[in-house]
C-alpha cells in the first residue's frame, strides 16, 4: 500500500483520495475511524450544551426513558433515542451490548467471562458493563475474537 500525503495550497480544503481496486471491510473501517476522529454529538447538562467529540464517549446507557452518554468522569444527557444512535454508529466502533447499552469499542480494557453466556467488560476508567449473552457473539465478531 502506497501513502502519500501532500499540503494542500493557501485557500484549498483538506481532502482525502482512496483509489483502491476493491473496498474491503478494512478499508471501510479505517474510513469509518477517519470520519469518528471529528464526529461529535450535541450532549446536554445543567452547564449547557457541548459538542461533544465521540471519541470521548465511554457508552450510551438508557435510563427511565433517558439517555445518557458515559464520558471518563462526566456523564451527560444526549436527546436522541438508543436505536438512533445505534443506526447512527453502528459503521463506527460502537455496539450495542444490552437491551439499555451501547458502548464505545476501543475504550474496553478488558473482558471478563460470567454465568450462563454473559461477559462484563471492564472500560478504561473502571467502570464495569454487563454484555447480555445474545450480543456476545456479535462483540467477539467485532472485536475479532
Amino acid at each position: 500500500m502506497k501513502i502519500t500525503i501532500e499540503t494542500p495550497g493557501q485557500g484549498e480544503e483538506d481532502e482525502i483520495i482512496i483509489r483502491c481496486a476493491a473496498l474491503d471491510e478494512e478499508l471501510m473501517q479505517l474510513i469509518y475511524r477517519l470520519k469518528m476522529g471529528r464526529e461529535k454529538l450535541a450532549v446536554f447538562s445543567d452547564k449547557g450544551i457541548t459538542m461533544m467529540p465521540l471519541k470521548e464517549i465511554y457508552y450510551f446507557e438508557s435510563v427511565d426513558n433517558k439517555v445518557f452518554a458515559y464520558c471518563k468522569t462526566e456523564v451527560y444527557e444526549v436527546h436522541k433515542k438508543l436505536y438512533e444512535l445505534e443506526a447512527d454508529y453502528e459503521n463506527l466502533d460502537f455496539l450495542r451490548v444490552s437491551k439499555s447499552t451501547i458502548v464505545h469499542l476501543p475504550k474496553i480494557s478488558h473482558l471478563v467471562p460470567l454465568f450462563h453466556g454473559r461477559f462484563e467488560a471492564v472500560l478504561k476508567n473502571g467502570e464495569k458493563i454487563g454484555i447480555s449473552r445474545q450480543y456476545v457473539s456479535m462483540m467477539k465478531k467485532k472485536l475479532g475474537i
